[in-house]
């Protein structure tokens, strides 16, 4: 594969005049940039974003070519082209057009599916679509790049619920998403694990039963072993101690706490009971892990 170009590369294969660009304001995963262009017969190395392009002005016949047939449609303000990332392309057109360019990371893409569909995301790429009418779509991409002109308040925010509306309107529309094959069948949800993962660390200082575990997915305690054992490989209150020791050791490793403060942080009974779990399962006593590290 060839390498993979980024937005301030584009320009190498696509000259054309810059209008606005959001690099400056450092979104995470997400970037605007619009252009003026000349008519303009261009082939384009793969990119390593997905790229939404929304027509702002000049209409014009355009021809493009990523695999297989050219395809040709008339676009014109408020039509959007896509192509996905990692696709060489070519495009013509004959008119001058001004665009604006939507670049989203593939890894945001995936984030956005996995929580969607609740399920392990593989590969999430956009359809070869050269010409869509979508006001909404158009809308949010035209939002993001005003955003960049004139910031207002609680800009961040503005920008988060942005680009999280357009990965979602994007999914529902116009992408083919390939579905990790499930390691673990009979197991947690993805959303459930999050749940009960979560719910693990943010309680790590206090007892934790069966009950609040299988509680928090609204499982009984029976279905809720099951399913915790094909997911994890392993019991929870195996799974529980494992957290439990980790915390501790990176608490030892790096920070000056009394061993009981540090039994206490991490949900041991008291100094004794850490003790004897690091000699019967580290062969070690925290205060020679602490030493030793």
């Amino acid at each position: 594969m060839s390498t993979l170009i980024t937005p301030d590369e584009l320009p190498i294969w696509v000259p054309g005049e810059v209008t606005v660009d959001s690099a400056t304001l450092n979104w995470d995963k997400i970037r605007v940039r619009g252009y003026r262009y000349a008519p303009s017969d261009v082939p384009i190395p793969p990119l390593q974003d997905l790229l939404v392009v929304v027509y702002m002005d000049g209409a014009t016949p355009m021809h493009r070519r990523c695999a297989g047939d050219w395809r040709n449609d008339l676009v014109a303000p408020g039509s959007i082209s896509f192509l996905s990332h990692e696709i060489r392309s070519h495009w013509r057109w004959t008119e001058p057009t001004e665009v604006l360019h939507l670049y989203l990371s593939p890894s945001l893409l995936k984030a956005a599916a996995s929580d969607l569909f609740e399920r392990e995301i593989a590969a999430v790429n956009l359809r070869d679509v050269l010409r869509a009418d979508d006001p909404v779509l158009a809308g949010l991409v035209m939002a993001l790049a005003q955003e960049t002109r004139q910031r207002g308040i609680g800009s961040s925010l503005y920008v988060d619920s942005i680009r999280h509306c357009a990965c979602i309107h994007l999914l529902r529309h116009y992408t083919e998403v390939q579905f990790r094959a499930s390691t673990a069948p009979g197991g947690l949800s993805l959303s459930q694990r999050r749940l009960v993962v979560r719910y693990v660390e943010d309680n790590l200082d206090k007892a934790i039963t069966l009950a609040d575990l299988a509680g928090v997915i609204r499982l009984s305690v029976f279905h809720f072993t099951r399913k915790f054992r094909s997911e994890f490989g392993c019991s929870p209150h195996a799974y529980v101690m494992q957290r439990r020791i980790l915390r501790a050791k990176h608490q030892l490793a790096r920070t000056n706490l009394p061993i009981k403060v540090i039994a206490a942080n991490c949900g041991f009974s008291d100094q004794s009971h850490m003790t004897h779990v690091f000699r019967t399962r580290l062969q070690i006593t925290p205060a020679s892990y602490r030493n030793q590290a």
